[in-house]
């Protein structure tokens, strides 16, 4: 069997880490069995779209690096992937339940369901009036116009709805709790729990994995299911993931829009790590993970039930010890779009040198400049001045003129080179350790402690650590 899963989100707004997650848990346990995975557009509840946001799930998905097999964008067998454009299929699927029984036309106002139910407009109970209607009047008052809604007959032989889901475990609904739903409104649109069983028998999906909000709605789909004879897809739960102040994660309690981690730096690769943890624990607990790593470790049976907790600082801690793994060249190419060129004017065209001087100080692509601040002070008039106070030391001032004469000597400007010819022209100067590379930081940085000398120099570039050690000099 071919495992093929969907991400199904509706275009009301922009994505946030906590829907995300189902897509990244999708994509993941997709890749690690080979399958197909999906992206479809819900879209047919039109007073909540956003416009806009259809393109913005795009483009998260794509920043996220969740590629589909089959969806919006991409030509599959199972088109169109977006819900709006379904409407066919969807009516011959309202019109088969209708024909073997287990659908109806229900004719009732929202103020008489209302009344039948005794007045109880939380649990807005349906009696089944319509359901009792003859065939014949049925037909005789679709006919002339009536308007109406039309209603899956929840079977009167069945005491519970039974289902295993793959995180919770065995689960039952009893059938007196489940009312006679309606399956088509008076406009003609599906309502969801209709139109996403009868896409996902469309689209062949064999694994329903999304958040535990949705369990609630599982013994309708699984009725269906039945009801249309088809298979029932293997159901997985996500947990709940809450805020850091302990209430459900949503756009109105502090959910973080994926587009705003991009534009603030972030590594895509450490945003999917980190949600995979939000649920998921690696079989040897590790916590940093490749994205080949997660696809080959990614199964659902090592997802928990209890709720599990955004944490800002350990996205943060993640997404640090991802930059921490990527190559020199590969770091710098994702730095480059973040550099402000205009206030580091003196940085190379090239950038590898600083990148490589910073690196283990980045949290983020875009920490960078708050770290560039640190090779390229903006308050020149403080920097020169702790310069001049080094060079008027007699100690540091042999230091720095020893190592001088040692840089000046070099062919080549490397971070390897460069610590050699310091430590020589420390041993010119009869200097080591704090005493000779303290001179050099301030000179270079104005602080005492910071990065590797060598990294330092190949930061600043050769024009302008001489520049700066002749300050002090001078």
């Amino acid at each position: 069997m071919t495992v093929r899963t969907r991400f199904a989100p509706s275009p009301t707004g922009r994505l946030h880490l906590g829907n995300i997650r189902a897509a990244a848990f999708n994509w993941l346990f997709t890749r690690h069995h080979d399958g197909v995975f999906i992206l479809r557009i819900e879209d047919t509840d039109t007073a909540r779209n956003v416009e806009g946001s259809e393109q913005g799930i795009l483009d998260d998905m794509r920043w996220l690096g969740l590629d589909w097999d089959e969806g919006l964008d991409v030509d599959g067998p199972h088109g169109p992937y977006r819900q709006s454009g379904r409407g066919d299929l969807h009516d011959a699927a309202v019109e088969k339940l209708i024909a073997t029984g287990h659908a109806y036309p229900c004719f009732c106002t929202e103020e008489k369901r209302d009344d039948e139910a005794g007045g109880d407009r939380v649990a807005r109970r349906y009696a089944g009036t319509c359901r009792r209607l003859s065939a014949e009047e049925r037909a005789s008052r679709v006919a002339s116009g009536a308007e109406h809604v039309i209603r899956f007959a929840v079977p009167d032989d069945v005491d519970q709805v039974e289902f295993v889901d793959e995180i919770f475990g065995p689960i039952s609904f009893p059938t007196n709790d489940i009312d006679d739903f309606v399956l088509r409104r008076t406009d003609g649109r599906v309502t969801y729990n209709f139109g996403v069983v009868a896409d996902d028998i469309d689209m062949e999906i064999t694994h329903v994995i999304r958040g535990v909000g949705h369990l609630s709605n599982t013994p309708k789909q699984v009725l269906l299911f039945q009801a249309f004879e088809a298979a029932t897809p293997v159901f997985a739960h996500l947990p709940t993931v809450l805020g850091s102040d302990g209430r459900k994660l949503s756009k109105r309690a502090g959910a973080t829009p994926v587009n705003e981690l991009e534009s603030r730096g972030y590594s895509p690769d450490a945003v999917l790590n980190y949600l995979s943890l939000l649920g998921w624990s690696h079989p040897e607990e590790k916590e940093v993970l490749t994205r080949a790593e997660l696809v080959a470790a990614m199964s659902l049976d090592r997802v928990g039930k209890s709720d599990t907790q955004m944490d800002a600082e350990k996205l943060l801690w993640v997404c640090q010890q991802h930059l921490a793994m990527e190559s020199l060249e590969d770091l710098t190419d994702h730095v480059g779009p973040f550099i402000d060129r205009d206030r580091f004017a003196g940085l190379d065209a090239d950038a590898s040198s600083s990148v490589d001087a910073l690196r283990t100080r980045l949290l983020t692509y875009g920490n960078i400049n708050e770290h560039l601040g640190m090779l390229f002070p903006e308050d020149e008039v403080a920097a020169a001045s702790i310069r001049r106070e080094v060079g008027a030391d007699a100690e540091a001032r042999a230091v720095l003129t020893a190592v001088r004469a040692r840089l000046e000597a070099l062919e080549s400007w490397q971070a390897e080179t460069l610590n050699d010819a310091v430590r020589a022209g420390g041993g010119d100067a009869g200097a080591r350790g704090a005493g000779l590379f303290h001179p050099l930081r301030l000179v270079l940085i104005g602080a005492e402690k910071g990065p590797d000398v060598g990294k330092l120099l190949a930061g600043v570039g050769k024009t302008e650590a001489f520049r700066r050690i002749d300050e002090a000099l001078s």
